[in-house]
């Protein structure tokens, strides 16, 4: 049961409705994690602004969605899961692509540094070790490193609003890996 409600896109507050019409210019529709970000109309900005700039970086997207798999299945967050498989498939990542990244890895060497760096960042919520960090530095550069926290943080951001939230998914379910 949402423990927020899940506005219809006109019951949102006003300071929302720009916002919100964006997004649904973008996406065709406003999904249920939008609309409870909506709530909240500086969150839903800053929201907003961050995704757009962070999603203009050196990272593909396909990586970038790769990162999202991750995080959202290492913080056992369903909603994200779900909506980043559907997002994903839009990217262009296979079926084996987006099991691999919920796993942590990839079968291109490059998303790969990405996914496990990120997916160390979303366990350890940024204490990674040394060996890690170096791990990365020798298959991203700087600028992608920086990228990779980015999305990690905005990824988790996300994953804590749908869980704390229990945001109801509007994308077609998928359930989180059995734990290992």
């Amino acid at each position: 049961m949402p423990r927020l409600a899940v506005p219809a896109p006109e019951n949102a507050p006003a300071a929302s409705q720009p916002l919100l019409d964006a997004v649904r210019a973008g996406l065709g529709g406003i999904p249920n994690f939008v609309r409870v970000l909506a709530l909240a109309p500086t969150a839903l900005e800053g929201f907003l602004g961050l995704y757009t700039i962070a999603n203009k970086g050196a990272l593909d997207h396909a990586t970038r969605e790769r990162i999202a798999l991750a995080v959202a299945e290492a913080n056992g967050c369903e909603y994200c899961v779900s909506a980043h498989t559907a997002i994903g498939r839009k990217a262009g990542l296979s079926d084996g692509e987006i099991a691999a990244a919920r796993r942590g890895g990839s079968s291109d060497g490059k998303a790969a540094a990405a996914v496990r760096f990120a997916t160390a960042l979303a366990v350890s919520m940024g204490e990674v070790t040394n060996a890690e960090f170096e791990a990365a530095k020798g298959a991203l550069t700087d600028e992608e490193i920086v990228e990779v926290i980015a999305h990690a943080a905005l990824n988790i951001f996300t994953n804590i609003l749908g869980k704390a939230a229990r945001i109801p998914i509007d994308f077609p379910k998928v359930a989180l890996l059995p734990a290992a």
